[in-house]
């Protein structure tokens, strides 16, 4: 792919690091960060039974190990070999504070996220999660900047809210569905089916953070004392990896479901998921840093904000596509559960839509 010196010479020796040279390679960065980030919870299901609070050490460890060695290659390739830590030498330490406080925020919605597909699926959790931290990001972005086509943004918030209640319907039709067979086999001992919320539930605090963190980003990266997208992933997986010790003990304590944890269970995993975590936390940092990287390239080769935005938004609705196709995660549901997950992703893919014909972005 190919890419170029980009020249920085902010309180700093004239360094470069690797970036997109062009808009097709631009774009092509960016679409690989859309498969990466829609494809790293995968890794969560390839663990097995391994819990998910002990998965998230090793993704955060993979994550942080990635961001530091991209950092150190792709991030110093400058005349003296030192571009990175120049970037960091340079920054303000308010900017570097918020690229790692974003970083903490994020991580919270995250691992709400993951606690919620280990109860409802990628399939539900993914795209609910994902309505809410866009409703969250729209409505900050519109109140820090109005910018876009009101008719086609108000359109965009039914079509969003739609997709939402089609979501929670799927989840009640798909669950009425397993109950009622587990009733035929005579496997419950009530003749009125339950119904679980909690994972929805956990799916839709889970975006309110997950929508918030953009803020910190921008400002971030903003302004001559901004950090570059390298030296901001490494703030940002900081947060995360800090972050994680600090909520996984509630939730290790206070578990979703099952029993409580400790942390020398950790030691006791098998390679194998230790491995399966490593690479979920490498290859959602790697997505990340392809949405930074594409959006840090020259004027002339950046994508729109809008473009980087939906891309980046439109990678749940991967991660239900796995979850469906890959994982049969619906299976045991009936004609009205299907229809319903259909008219979901469908009505959230026309919200992205509506969003990139609006000129709408939250970064």
């Amino acid at each position: 792919m190919p890419v170029q010196n980009c020249t920085l010479s902010i309180q700093a020796p004239v360094t470069v690091m690797t970036l997109p040279t062009t808009y097709l390679s631009a774009l092509i960065v960016a679409l690989a960060g859309l498969v990466c980030l829609g494809s790293w919870i995968n890794t969560l299901k390839l663990a097995g039974k391994w819990r998910y609070e002990l998965y998230y050490y090793d993704f955060a460890i993979g994550a942080m190990v990635l961001s530091v060695a991209a950092a150190l290659t792709l991030g110093t390739l400058g005349a003296d070999g030192f571009v990175f830590m120049d970037d960091l030498m340079r920054a303000g330490r308010r900017h570097m504070a918020a690229g790692a406080a974003a970083g903490v925020v994020f991580n919270l919605g995250n691992m709400l996220l993951v606690a919620s597909t280990t109860l409802i699926g990628m399939v539900l959790a993914f795209p609910i999660g994902m309505s809410i931290a866009l409703l969250v990001a729209s409505i900050i972005g519109y109140l820090a900047e109005p910018q876009g086509n009101r008719t086609l943004l108000s359109v965009a918030l039914f079509f969003l809210l739609a997709g939402l209640v089609f979501g929670v319907l799927a989840h009640r039709s798909l669950s009425l569905a397993r109950e009622i067979q587990k009733m035929k086999a005579g496997e419950h001992r009530t003749l009125s089916p339950r119904i679980a919320w909690k994972g929805v539930i956990l799916a839709v605090i889970a975006g309110v953070p997950l929508g918030a963190f953009n803020p910190l980003t921008r400002y971030a990266s903003a302004g001559d004392a901004g950090i570059g997208p390298y030296s901001l992933l490494v703030m940002f997986c900081g947060g995360v990896a800090f972050s994680t010790f600090v909520f996984n003990l509630y939730l290790m304590n206070l578990p979703v479901e099952g029993r409580p944890i400790e942390i020398l269970e950790y030691f006791r995993g098998s390679k194998s998921s230790h491995l399966w975590g490593w690479l979920g936390g490498a290859t959602w940092a790697a997505g990340m840093l392809a949405f930074l990287v594409a959006g840090g390239a020259t004027e002339e080769t950046q994508l729109a904000d809008n473009l980087r935005f939906v891309l980046m938004q439109a990678a749940p609705l991967l991660a239900a596509l796995w979850g469906l196709a890959a994982w049969r995660e619906f299976r045991g549901g009936d004609v009205r559960s299907y229809t319903f997950a259909f008219l979901m992703l469908l009505f959230i893919a026309g919200t992205l839509v509506l969003l990139w014909l609006a000129g709408f972005s939250a970064f």
